[in-house]
């Protein structure tokens, strides 16, 4: 699955997962890849069959609308798609009293096996959430002398999973010991320590499903001593992809171990977005007028077809709307957060064309605004990169502007 269809895939469980329903008035369906849609189609009239028998009227109504809606979709299709089909249908008011049946309808990007039928306050969405899971996982271990972290690096994310530290004595021996005996306490102590290590990496890490490779840290030539000696289990001890020279320990050391595996974790989108961040960082501080930033800026270097790579936040959640006169065609378009849209779809109706000062006004269409950016950016030939909010230079895209940015072709100026 590409990131684009993945992100596309999140936001919708995103939305999906916000809706609660009165009463179990929400229906689930999914058809897996070959399955007769005839077959779905006649247990959904079983259903409405069953349904009648609700004794809350406004819940069977409900029902029975999304049921219908559901039967009715499904004759669009002659069979089922590739990857199988998913329905959500419902009633998705938050007002009490109110009733606003809708409709979901997706194909997913990967083929599912499931057969689902479910009536419920809420939508079964863990077959969908399963398919975006990140399911390459990659073990880090930074090694002291004295001390160890134990975290782990799943898709973008990077956690702490234990910090252990030893009775392993300093190189400063007590009194009235000989250099040869205190030093054999003190092989004795770090050979105690790694095996306690590796007992405790071997507890988090042995037989999980998915773990692609470790990398090993820290400084000096205890990693080394710890990599080359018997301490984790076979399998693991095959899985290390190498050993790197680190200076710090716990979450930040982590954090500097994955920033210098860089060549051994090429493949990684956490790696990919720090490249590309640190590209836009260098041409906006350098002041060539290849960087660009903000919604306005950025929409009219697209539009030209002068940009780049264009960077996306995977956190933006505005939409832009399209109003528009029914009486005299005046139109303007609003960008507002996707929080306050249902006001802006309440207020329209009551809305006073300034043209034509007819109350004429409504809405004549509404996509999130990272739809409309990647639209307009496959139509120029634009590379698009979707940065997450899990590294601290996809935080600071967001925060400091606006989660929208670019690297031109050429300059803002028009220079080549």
């Amino acid at each position: 699955m590409d990131s684009k269809a993945k992100h596309e895939l999140k936001k919708q469980i995103q939305f999906l997962d916000s809706v609660r329903g009165r009463h179990t008035e929400l229906v689930s369906v999914y058809v897996p890849t070959g399955y007769e849609i005839s077959k779905v189609m006649q247990q959904l009239r079983d259903e409405q069959g069953t349904a009648t028998n609700i004794k809350s009227k406004s819940t069977k109504k409900n029902v029975l609308g999304a049921l219908e809606k559901v039967v009715s979709h499904l004759r669009l299709f002659p069979s089922t798609p590739p990857n199988g089909l998913v329905i959500f249908a419902g009633n998705i008011s938050d007002k009490e009293g109110v009733s606003d049946l809708q409709l979901f309808s997706l194909e997913p990007p990967e083929p599912i096996s499931v057969r689902i039928y479910r009536c419920d306050q809420e939508f079964v969405l863990e077959p969908l959430k399963e398919l975006i899971e990140e399911r390459d996982i990659y073990a880090l271990l930074i090694l002291e002398r004295n001390e160890a972290t134990i975290g782990i690096l799943k898709g973008k994310n990077i956690e702490m999973l234990e910090h252990l530290t030893s009775g392993v004595p300093g190189k400063s021996r007590a009194g009235g010991q000989s250099s040869v005996r205190f030093a054999r306490l003190r092989e004795e102590a770090a050979k105690e320590f790694n095996e306690r290590i590796g007992e405790h990496f071997n507890r988090h890490f042995h037989g999980m499903e998915n773990l692609k490779g470790i990398i090993v840290g820290g400084p000096g030539l205890t990693k080394e001593k710890f990599v080359e000696g018997d301490f984790l289990h076979y399998e693991l001890q095959q899985k290390i992809l190498g050993t790197l020279d680190t200076v710090y320990t716990e979450e930040y050391g982590l954090r500097e171990l994955v920033e210098k595996a860089d060549e051994i974790l090429a493949d990684l989108a956490i790696t990919e977005e720090k490249k590309i961040m640190a590209r836009f960082f260098k041409e906006l501080i350098s002041d060539s007028g290849l960087a660009a930033y903000g919604e306005k800026e950025v929409r009219h270097f697209l539009v030209l077809g002068a940009v780049d790579v264009l960077l996306l936040s995977e956190d933006v959640d505005k939409y832009r709307v399209t109003i528009k006169c029914g009486n005299c065609g005046h139109g303007k378009e609003l960008t507002v957060d996707y929080g306050k849209l249902g006001a802006i779809e309440d207020q329209v109706p009551n809305m006073k064309c300034p043209d034509c000062g007819n109350l004429r006004m409504q809405i004549a269409d509404k996509m999130s605004l990272e739809k409309e950016f990647s639209d307009i950016a496959e139509n120029m030939n634009t590379n698009i990169m979707l940065i997450s909010t899990e590294t601290e230079e996809g935080k600071q895209l967001l925060k400091a502007f606006g989660g929208i940015a670019a690297i031109l072709r050429y300059s803002g100026d028009g220079s080549r």
